[in-house]
C-alpha cells in the first residue's frame, strides 16, 4: 500500500540524508567536495576494469563486457595521441547515436586527456557546424548517419574525422529479417591503422578496434582542474553556449546517482551496495545530461545498460523481459507510453524495481499509475538537473515521492540551494552552488557572468520554493519550452521564422501536450498579400532547426501580437487566447 504518512516520509528522508552526509561517511563533503569520491573521470573509468568480464553495453549489436569496452577504449585513447597527435586539452567531437561506441568514443577522450564534446545527434548540418566553429575540435567522432552533416566542415577546417558504424553513411541501415547485426568484433592485436576510406569522404575513415589488453591507457596527466566535457545548452539569445565542466565537475556528477543509490535502499531498508547490480533500459540520448547521471549510476556498480537505437514502447517492454531490466530512466513522455502499453497488454514487469524519470518535468499521474498497478515494488524517482549541474542534483523517490509527487526532492551533500528574492509564498529564483557545477561557458565570459556570481551561485533561470528541505519547481524564468525531455529556445524558433519574407510578426510559446509535456506553438502576422501555407512554414524551420523544434501549431491573427509597455509580447495573453486564433 502507497504511504500516507507524509510527515513521516519526510523525517526518514531527512534522516537518511544526514546519515550518509556525516563526517566520516561515504558521501562526506569537505569544502564543498566529496571526500571519498574520484577526482578526474579516467580515475573514474579506470576504476570499471575491475568489474571484468560483466555485461557493460547491450545493444541489438550484441555484449560488451566492462573488459571489452575498457580495452577498446584505451586502444582508442591510444590512437588519439600517437597517430592524430592529440594532446591534453583538445577538444574532440562525439556525435552519434545511442551506440555502444559513443561510449567507447566518449571514455577515450576522457582516457587521453581530451575535452570531450558531445553534440546533439538529432542537430542540422547548420547546428553543427555553429557548434564546430565555437569549440574548434581536433578530431570529429561520428556515426556514419552524422558524416553527411559534418563533412564540409571537416574538410574546410581539415580536422579528420573517425566514423563508427560507417555502413550507415548513405542512410540507416535496414533491418535484417531475422534481428541479426554485425556484432562489435575484436580486430586483431595491436597496430591497428583506422580502416580504410572506402566511400566515406576524404578525412574520413572507418573506426577498427585495438583491443590489446596489455597496453592500457596513454601516459598523459589529467587533473582535477582540466576540462573534461563542454555540452552544448542554448541560451536566452537562442544561441547554443558551450558549458565547460573541469573533472572534478564531472567526478561530483558521478558521485550524486550513487549518494541517491545509497539513500533509496536506505529507504526501503536494504544495504547500499549488497544485492544484485542493476540492469538499466536507459533511453536518453547519450549526449543529454540526464544520461550521464544514469550511466554514471550503473557504470559505478558493474551493472549493464540496454541500448535502444530508437524508442518503441513495445520494443522497450520486449528488452525489459529478455534481458531482466531492473532499472528503466527516461522523459515522462516514453515512461508514460511504456505504462499504457503494459497496462493494455497486462505486463507485470517482473524484473523492474526502478522507473526514474528526467529531462522534463514529471506529471504526477506516474507516481500514481505505478503505485496503483504496480504497489511499492517499482520506485519512482525524478530530479532536477541541468546542463550547468552536469547532470541531476536534486532527486525524489520512494515514499518522499508518493507523498509530495509535485517536489523535484532533496539536494547531494555537494550541491547548496538558494531561493534568490523569495515572494510571500517562498517562490523565487533557485540558485546552485556546488561540485558538480560547469565552471561557465566556452569562450563566453559576458554569459558566465550573467548566470553566476562572484561566489559561485548558478541563476538557474527557474522559480522554485524549499519546504522542509524539499524543492518544489513552480515555473519558468527562461523562455523555454520543454518538448518530451528536448529543450527548445523560443527565441531561436522566432529568428528562424522572422526570416521567412511572409511573416511580418512572430511569438513562439508552449502549450500543453498530454505525454510530451508540452508542444511548440507560434503565433503569427502575416504580410499583407501572403499565401504562405502551414506546411511551407514548417519546411522553412524544418530545413534550419532540429525536427523537435519545428512548431507542432502555427496560428495566424490579423491584429497585432499583444505586448506591455517595454514592447514585450505578452505570451501568457497568447497561451491564454490561443484557441481563438485561427489555423493558417
Amino acid at each position: 500500500m502507497p504511504h500516507t504518512d507524509p510527515s513521516g516520509a519526510e523525517r526518514t528522508a531527512a534522516a537518511i540524508a544526514a546519515r550518509l552526509a556525516a563526517p566520516g561517511a561515504p558521501f562526506a563533503v569537505e569544502d564543498g567536495v566529496y571526500v571519498e569520491g574520484p577526482r578526474t573521470l579516467r580515475e573514474f573509468v579506470e576504476a570499471t576494469w575491475a568489474h571484468g568480464d560483466r555485461s557493460f553495453l547491450v545493444s541489438e549489436d550484441g555484449v560488451l563486457s566492462y573488459r571489452e569496452f575498457f580495452d577498446a577504449a584505451c586502444g582508442l585513447a591510444r590512437r588519439f595521441v600517437d597517430a592524430h597527435g592529440l594532446r591534453p586539452g583538445d577538444r574532440a567531437v562525439v556525435a552519434m547515436r545511442n551506440h555502444p561506441e559513443w561510449q567507447i568514443a566518449f571514455w577515450a577522450a576522457q582516457l587521453a586527456g581530451l575535452v570531450a564534446v558531445p553534440l546533439n545527434a538529432w542537430w542540422t548540418e547548420e547546428e553543427f557546424s555553429y557548434a564546430l566553429d565555437d569549440c574548434a575540435p581536433r578530431i570529429l567522432l561520428v556515426d556514419g548517419e552524422r558524416v553527411a552533416r559534418v563533412e564540409r566542415w571537416a574538410r574546410e577546417h581539415r580536422v579528420p574525422g573517425i566514423v563508427f558504424h560507417p555502413e550507415l553513411a548513405d542512410g540507416p541501415e535496414p533491418e535484417p529479417a531475422d534481428g541479426s547485426r554485425g556484432g562489435l568484433q575484436n580486430g586483431s592485436r595491436g597496430g591497428l591503422q583506422d580502416g580504410s576510406r572506402g566511400g566515406l569522404p576524404d578525412g574520413f575513415r572507418a573506426y577498427v578496434p585495438d583491443t590489446d589488453p596489455h597496453l592500457g591507457p596513454p601516459p598523459v596527466d589529467v587533473l582535477p582542474e582540466h576540462d573534461a566535457t563542454i555540452i552544448y545548452t542554448s541560451g536566452t539569445t537562442g544561441r547554443p553556449k558551450g558549458a565547460v565542466a573541469t573533472h572534478l565537475a564531472q567526478a561530483g556528477a558521478a558521485m550524486n546517482p550513487r549518494y541517491y543509490a545509497a539513500a533509496s535502499a536506505l529507504g526501503r531498508g536494504n544495504i547500499p551496495g549488497q544485492g544484485p547490480a542493476p540492469v538499466s533500459l536507459t533511453t536518453f540520448p547519450f549526449f543529454h545530461v540526464a544520461a550521464f547521471t544514469s550511466f554514471y549510476s550503473v557504470m559505478a556498480t558493474g551493472g549493464s545498460l540496454v541500448l535502444m537505437r530508437k524508442w518503441d514502447a513495445a520494443t522497450a517492454l520486449e528488452l525489459i523481459r529478455r534481458h531482466g531490466v531492473t532499472h528503466y530512466a527516461g522523459v515522462p513522455t516514453t515512461a508514460l507510453s511504456l505504462l499504457d502499453l503494459a497496462e493494455r497488454l497486462g505486463d507485470p514487469l517482473p524484473s523492474l524495481t526502478m522507473l526514474n524519470t528526467g529531462g522534463a518535468a514529471a506529471p504526477p499521474e506516474i507516481v500514481a499509475r505505478l503505485t496503483a498497478a504496480y504497489g511499492e515494488r517499482v520506485e519512482p524517482r525524478n530530479g532536477y538537473g541541468l546542463t550547468e549541474t552536469c547532470g541531476g542534483v536534486l532527486a525524489n523517490f520512494g515514499a518522499e515521492y508518493r507523498a509530495y509527487p509535485r517536489s523535484v526532492g532533496r539536494p547531494t551533500p555537494a550541491t547548496e540551494v538558494r531561493v534568490d528574492r523569495p515572494d510571500a509564498d517562498g517562490v523565487g529564483e533557485l540558485w546552485l552552488r556546488g561540485q558538480s557545477l560547469v565552471r561557465g561557458y566556452w569562450g563566453d565570459e559576458r554569459a558566465t557572468r550573467e548566470a553566476f556570481t562572484e561566489d559561485g551561485w548558478f541563476r538557474t533561470g527557474d522559480l522554485a520554493q524549499v519546504r522542509d528541505g524539499r524543492v518544489t519547481v513552480v515555473d519558468r524564468l527562461k523562455d523555454m519550452v520543454i518538448r518530451g525531455g528536448e529543450n527548445v529556445y523560443c527565441v531561436e524558433v522566432e529568428a528562424v521564422l522572422h526570416d521567412h519574407p511572409d511573416v511580418l510578426d512572430v511569438a513562439v510559446l508552449g502549450v500543453p501536450h498530454p505525454s510530451l509535456g508540452e508542444e511548440v506553438a507560434a503565433v503569427l502576422r502575416l504580410r499583407e498579400g501572403a499565401v504562405v501555407t502551414v506546411e511551407e512554414l514548417r519546411a522553412h524551420v524544418g530545413a534550419r532547426l532540429a525536427a523537435f523544434k519545428v512548431p507542432a501549431h502555427l496560428h495566424v491573427r490579423e491584429e497585432e501580437l499583444p505586448r506591455n509597455a517595454t514592447g514585450k509580447i505578452l505570451k501568457r495573453e497568447l497561451r491564454d487566447r490561443i484557441g481563438r486564433i485561427s489555423s493558417v
